[in-house]
């Protein structure tokens, strides 16, 4: 099943990996199922946000807690590459959790989407995911 995304999120995406110029962006993924409604930038706080990303703990533990209270879920995450490789680095399935969630990898002029892959809770690989963009 395709992960659906609009045209405006999908230029925002191309826009913040842009921005970040050498470094990579990253943030939340809000939505239900395969639709996503809200992209929420978050501060990437890597030792090294050239080649790594962390999302800003505060950010994402005040979006989980919203999201308990009714708010809308967090299905996802995004990152960019930009080195221009749109494919889940090593980095990415060494940091992942097995939690079915979404990642979405901006490189170049392009997104891709994927989950992870888990044996045991160890996240063992990602799974490629279609993205159908909307509108």
């Amino acid at each position: 099943m395709p992960l659906r995304i609009s045209r405006k999120h999908h230029n925002e995406l191309l826009e913040r990996a842009l921005a970040a110029g050498n470094q990579e962006c990253c943030g939340l993924l809000l939505g239900r199922d395969d639709r996503l409604f809200e992209l929420v930038p978050c501060a990437n706080v890597a030792k090294n946000p050239e080649r790594h990303f962390e999302l800003d703990p505060v950010e994402l533990l005040s979006r989980h807690k919203a999201a308990r209270d009714g708010g809308v879920p967090i299905i996802g995450y995004y990152h960019s590459h930009p080195n221009g490789l749109a494919r889940p680095s090593a980095t990415d399935t060494a940091q992942a959790v097995a939690d079915g969630r979404y990642w979405l990898i901006i490189a170049g002029d392009g997104v891709t989407a994927w989950k992870p892959l888990a044996e045991a809770a160890q996240v063992i690989g990602f799974e490629s995911i279609p993205i159908l963009v909307e509108g």
